[in-house]
């Protein structure tokens, strides 16, 4: 699809504006990653999801986008967990980025060009901190080196904060009782490298053993992976301050240039519109979310609200999401069949103007993601066109001459679908039926095998046979026995289907 102007919310310029790539075709994206001690939760994988739509939107529209996604392997959080559980800080890590990438790959998050870790970039922090103490935007005490925010003429704009009105970080003691804010030239200052404490992993450095401060890396790896400046910088709102203000701060100052042209923030996430946390005891972790619910009913959850907004998670919208979705799929599985069973006749349709709507669908989808990666709007130019087409199609016997139409149509639905990172078609083939449904068919039908589709195949021979022989108590032992599981039998022009219940 020819590509058209989008136009994107600027944290910083606090506005949309008109995305023009610093290189034409091509989008480099930083989106800061996880800090890996713990199993993510459905707040981070809100973020996640939110920039990989807008990833496949960008690649979609013909774009060759380079995505880099840190992982924070060193850091207080990774350490105190490693404490407690008597192993070391690299093990910790080690889990916990096997499991992240899990999750994501759980949920359908496609992996970045470029995974980073800050263990592994250790070098390429310290030239840039020794840039910023060159640069007299950084000093170093005792073995500890500070950033001098004061340096930076700008600092407060990304986040809109008066510089004169902030105050300085949390208060941190250093291993032989000393606070850091009494070493600081000014409170507001923040540790770009740490002096080593003992039994923390450390590095040799210009400035003694130690080890990065957390903002140093991101500024660090999109500098070397993606080069200054670039197109997109992304991550949750809850680090637009102090964390994104700092990367941007010490970056610009370092290199002299502009950091990010662009930055994007998604909204936080909300259960039953409460705040997420461990205090209320609604702190929900994505596994455990995906252990009893499907990812692509997650996923549409969270697709339903705008990424900038706030979105608030239930057990009750969970379900309506799963509901629509299988609305979806129904749809897909129904225009595969009247594919299938299509026969030579008149044509039954008209072709021209299901083409043109077709064509008016993806119009429409382009035009609502080209606004902000409006996914709620996309979502409902796609739940249109698949009333229109369920509507077109409705107890119709396809002929060979509509299959060219009513397949164009059918396919616009996925690949729509499938640009938000849903794969329709294969959740319609794949996990349509309950497992429950073979040992129904093996009661009913006499079905030896093991396959769900099968087995809903048996049952609709054996419904068939039976009303034939007037047998009703065999024919509505079927229909009964799949509408408990959520199924239903649809007589068709073509022969009896089976769907699921939306």
């Amino acid at each position: 699809m020819e590509r058209t102007m989008i136009k994107l919310y600027d944290t910083k310029l606090r506005r949309k504006v008109d995305f023009v790539p610093l290189n034409e075709g091509k989008v480099g994206m930083y989106v800061c990653g996880p800090t890996v001690y713990n199993r993510i939760h459905i707040g981070n994988a809100r973020t996640f999801i939110s920039f990989d739509t807008i990833r496949r939107y960008l690649m979609w529209r013909g774009y060759d986008v380079t995505f880099v996604q840190n992982v924070t392997d060193v850091d207080d959080k990774i350490i105190k967990r490693a404490n407690e559980e008597g192993r070391t800080a690299a093990e910790v890590a080690a889990e916990y980025t096997a499991r992240f990438i899990d999750d994501m790959h759980a949920a359908g998050v496609k992996d970045p060009d470029i995974r980073p870790k800050a263990t592994e970039e250790i070098e390429a922090m310290q030239e840039l901190i020794q840039e910023l103490i060159d640069g007299g935007h950084a000093y170093a005490v005792d073995g500890d080196v500070y950033f001098a925010v004061r340096s930076y003429d700008a600092y407060g704009q990304l986040s809109g904060r008066n510089i004169d009105e902030m105050e300085g970080g949390h208060r941190e003691l250093r291993a032989d009782g000393q606070g850091l804010e009494d070493r600081k030239r000014d409170p507001l200052d923040f540790a770009l490298w740490k002096a080593a404490k003992p039994g923390e992993p450390s590095w040799p450095s210009p400035w003694g053993e130690g080890r990065p401060g957390w903002h140093i890396e991101c500024s660090a790896m999109s500098h070397k992976y993606l080069g200054l400046p670039f197109d997109i910088h992304g991550g949750g709102s809850d680090l637009v301050f102090p964390h994104h203000e700092n990367e941007r701060a010490q970056s610009e100052a370092a290199y002299g240039c502009t950091f990010a042209n662009h930055w994007m923030h998604s909204g936080m996430l909300q259960i039953n519109q409460e705040k997420m946390s461990k205090s209320l005891g609604n702190f929900m972790l994505l596994h455990e979310v995906l252990e009893t619910t499907r990812p692509a009913a997650l996923r549409m959850l969270m697709l339903q609200t705008h990424y900038r907004s706030p979105l608030d998670f239930s057990e009750d919208r969970l379900a309506e999401a799963d509901a629509a979705l299988t609305r979806i799929e129904n749809a897909v599985k129904n225009l595969d069949w009247l594919l299938e069973t299509a026969v030579d006749g008149e044509a039954a349709l008209d072709g021209a103007a299901l083409a043109a709507r077709t064509q008016a669908a993806r119009e429409g989808f382009g035009i609502a993601m080209d606004d902000d990666f409006n996914a709620p709007a996309a979502l409902g130019e796609i739940f249109a066109f698949v009333g229109e087409v369920n509507a077109a199609v409705a107890d119709r016997t396809l002929s060979a001459s509509d299959v060219e139409a009513v397949s164009a149509a059918r396919d616009a639905i996925v690949e729509l679908m499938d640009v938000l990172g849903i794969a329709v078609a294969e959740e319609a083939a794949g996990s349509a039926y309950p497992v429950e449904v073979v040992a129904l068919a093996a009661e009913i039908a006499g079905y030896a095998g093991t396959d769900a589709a099968e087995a809903v195949d048996a049952l609709l021979v054996a419904r068939t046979a039976a009303r034939k022989e007037k047998n009703w108590a065999v024919a509505d032992g079927v229909r009964d026995g799949l509408k408990a599981l959520g199924l239903v039998v649809e007589d068709t022009p073509q022969g009896p289907r089976v769907s699921v219940v939306a």
